[in-house]
Order: C-alpha cells, then sequence, then structure tokens
C-alpha cells in the first residue's frame, strides 16, 4: 500500500526543512525526484484545510517539472531542489498577500457615475459589507485603495469631447457623441477614447473613498488618472502604458506574490487592475461578490481573460484560507512555475518563507 501523502506546511526553520522535503518524497531513496514523486508533492501542495486535493492536470504536471529538471535528465536532484524550494514551494506554502481595493469612491456609487444607471444595473453599495468584512477578519501583508482622480479637463469626459481634436477615423463626431460612446482622437498616434460622464475630479466629494468603506491603519492610498490627455483604468499603468503609478514598485518592495482585487467598476478599472497584475507576474485572485460593474457581456470577458491567464476568480469566503495557505490553487502555482522561467518576473526575483513537512 502507497503510504499516505505527508501535508507541507509552514515553518520558520533552518536549512533542514528542505532536506526534510527532499527525503519524504524520494520514495526509492535514489536521491533523486522523478515525476512520480514530484506528483506526489504537488498532491501535498494543492489542497486545502477541508482534505480536498486539487488535481493538476498532466500536462500541467509535466510543464511544471520541466521548469525545475534544469539539466533535462528527467530527475530533480537535490540541488535541483534548492530552486524549486525556495522559488516555489516557499511562496506557495507562505504566500506575501497585497489587497487591492479598486476606486470604491461616491460618484460610482452614487455621484455622477454612479454605475446602477449602466447597462448591468449593479448597484455599487452591495460590495461595501464584504471588502470590510475581509478588512477586519484577514490578515492582508498590505492593503491599497486606488482612486480616479481626474483633472476637470480630462479626456474622459463627455463634456470635454470638444476640447481636443478628433481623428478622421473616428466613428462618431463631437456633436453626435453620448456618454459611453467611444470615440477616436487625433493623434499622433490617434487614440480611441469611451466617453464617461463628468466623475471623480481631483477634491471633490465625488472623488472621495466611501464614507461607509473601512480604511486600514497602514492602508495606501494610489492615485490614478492624473494625466487630463490618457484615461487610466488599471492601477498600475494608464491606458496607453505611457507611465506607471506607484503600485508596481511598493509591490516588489514588500516581496509580493499574490494580489487580490476588487471594487469598481468590475469590466473597467478592476478587470484592466487583474489583467495587469497577471501580465506583470503575479499570482492574481479576483474576488467576485466584491466586484460591481457596467456591462454584464464586459464582465463575463474580463472573467475569461483572469481565468485564461491563470488567475483564479473566488468568493469572499475563500479568501482567509487563500492569505493564510490553507487553501492552495493549483492554476497559482503553474502560473508561478512558468514565471520562473523568465529571470526578470518579479515571482523570481523574491526570497519567501520556510516550509516544512509536518510531523
Amino acid at each position: 500500500m502507497e503510504s499516505p501523502t505527508p501535508p507541507i506546511e509552514v515553518e520558520d526553520r533552518n536549512g533542514s526543512a528542505m532536506d526534510a522535503c527532499f527525503t519524504a518524497f524520494d520514495k526509492d531513496g535514489d536521491d533523486r525526484l522523478s515525476l512520480a514523486e514530484f506528483t506526489l508533492i504537488c498532491r501535498a501542495l494543492f489542497r486545502n484545510d477541508k482534505g480536498h486535493i486539487y488535481e493538476v492536470p498532466t500536462e500541467r504536471l509535466d510543464q511544471i517539472f520541466e521548469v525545475f529538471d534544469t539539466n533535462g535528465d528527467g530527475f530533480i536532484d537535490r540541488e535541483e531542489f534548492k530552486f524549486c524550494w525556495n522559488r516555489w514551494i516557499k511562496a506557495i506554502v507562505r504566500p506575501v498577500n497585497a489587497f487591492i481595493i479598486v476606486d470604491v469612491q461616491n460618484d460610482f456609487i452614487s455621484g455622477s457615475l454612479d454605475i446602477s444607471n449602466c447597462s448591468a444595473q449593479h448597484k455599487g453599495q452591495e460590495i461595501l459589507d464584504p471588502i470590510n468584512n475581509l478588512l477586519a477578519t484577514v490578515d492582508f501583508d498590505a492593503v491599497f485603495y486606488s482612486l480616479d482622480w481626474h483633472p476637470s479637463d480630462h479626456v474622459s469626459f463627455i463634456d470635454n469631447v470638444k476640447l481636443r481634436p478628433l481623428d478622421e477615423t473616428s466613428p462618431i463626431d463631437a456633436d453626435m457623441a453620448q456618454v459611453y460612446d467611444t470615440v477616436i482622437f487625433a493623434g499622433p498616434p490617434p487614440m480611441k477614447q469611451r466617453l464617461w460622464p463628468r466623475h471623480c475630479v481631483q477634491d471633490s466629494w465625488g472623488a472621495e473613498l466611501h464614507k461607509d468603506l473601512k480604511i486600514a491603519d497602514q492602508g495606501i492610498k494610489v492615485y490614478k488618472g492624473t494625466n487630463p490627455e490618457v484615461d487610466s483604468y488599471s492601477v498600475f499603468w494608464d491606458n496607453k502604458k505611457l507611465s506607471d503609478t506607484t503600485l508596481n514598485a511598493q509591490l516588489k518592495m514588500k516581496g509580493t506574490t499574490d494580489i487580490y482585487v476588487c471594487g469598481l467598476a468590475y469590466d473597467v478599472c478592476v478587470g484592466a487592475t487583474a489583467v495587469d497584475a497577471l501580465s506583470a507576474g503575479y499570482r492574481t485572485i479576483l474576488i467576485d461578490d466584491c466586484c460591481r460593474g457596467v456591462d454584464l457581456r464586459d464582465i463575463e470577458s474580463v472573467k475569461g481573460k483572469v481565468n485564461s491567464s491563470y488567475g483564479v476568480i473566488v468568493h469572499s469566503d475563500e479568501v482567509k484560507a487563500m492569505v493564510e495557505g490553507r487553501d492552495r490553487r493549483p492554476e497559482l502555482g503553474y502560473k508561478l512555475a512558468m514565471e520562473l522561467k523568465n529571470p526578470d518576473s518579479v515571482l523570481s526575483q523574491r526570497d519567501s518563507g520556510i516550509a516544512r513537512i509536518a510531523p
């Protein structure tokens, strides 16, 4: 009978924990790990504290194994396992988590761009309670609040559409343009722009975070959309990728591995932030019930992009166990392994905690 798979837990210990892990899974004692033995490690890693083991597709197991079999001999020896341990296992067992709360501002909830007036008819205030509950019960390593922070002459405002010339390829001229239409402003290069009501003007009531949103003691505010000539949906970059915010630098400084994203609007700024987090190399978790959006089809499109890029979409009641390393999803493990192939990835350049085999 096959011996039970030992669980992998977190504990601060010296380097002997790595040797103990290797020995525990080297079932035939040949001082190297075969794919079958590595598969047992994955069964120990990708599980939750309710006893459920997440299955990893064979193709993905092969791809992950190849990342750590650096000499290509079909085995992971002790030297190769150091890389696996330090850059993969430890980050999975002890993630460093950042909570990004996107644009929970007055204008999107009850002000000039109240999303309940959009086609999805979502009510922005519904996200306040689940977000506040997470802030009260989950010990995130960092909490960020993003704010749209537009100057009065911002390019996205419908009432500013005549301030800038439109490109000849624009499907709508300035006189005919209406809220939510997309025009093309003249370049170089020409720039597509969706038109919104005037919203989140700097230092206005509409730009303030909602009064009922809990503000974490060490919460960090990140301002975006401050350039009048370009819109900024993502908390990482403006829409033309001309300039970044302070977010990525702060995440790197904190050694962040996992980003939890929520807020308003699901299919606009939240979605753009999640996609950029994945592109930057972070393990990304989108919290479904802590988001509300503008258009139902666009929301589904965001979900598809997140899933196809090895992000995870969860309910808020799943977050605490994931943050604490008690619920470890294989999609995020696969994402990390693929990032480790890129030496410039934020996830391949960091250190993490110590993991061990439970006695």
